[in-house]
């Protein structure tokens, strides 16, 4: 098993939105930032998958139409993977629509996501939010 298996298996499953199988990567104390001036950072750190869940994937859920992060490219460090794509979305409050880069920064341990850090667009992702 690559250490890039459970990051991409994340992304598949939150495009499906198979939440169970999207915890199921997560390492049960994994800690979770979003960006720094990121709307979701405002609980930051996320500590488990049931956190992480109503913090964050919940909210966009909420937030957004048709949100979407997808991955262009992966780099595997080692116990690090990094991956580079994009979020997009329609604002529900705006109509605006969104397209943000991202650099997401996993740390894996034992076959599982034992952290998460979120590099964004957040001027991009404030423009569609209408902030």
């Amino acid at each position: 098993m690559s250490n890039n298996d459970p990051v991409r298996g994340l992304y598949a499953a939150f495009a499906k939105g198979d939440m169970p199988t999207a915890l199921a990567c997560m390492a049960d104390d994994i800690v979770w930032n979003e960006a720094e001036n990121y709307p979701y950072a405002d609980r930051n750190p996320y500590i488990g998958p049931q956190a992480v869940v109503a913090g964050v994937f919940a909210r966009i859920g909420a937030d957004w139409d048709g949100f979407a992060a997808t991955p262009d490219e992966f780099i595997d460090a080692g116990d690090r993977v990094v991956a580079l794509g994009h979020y997009t979305g329609v604002h529900k409050g705006t109509g605006k629509p969104m397209r943000a880069q991202f650099a997401h920064v996993y740390r894996v341990k034992n076959g599982k996501i034992a952290s998460f850090q979120q590099y964004a667009d957040t001027l991009g992702t404030a423009i569609a939010m209408g902030r």
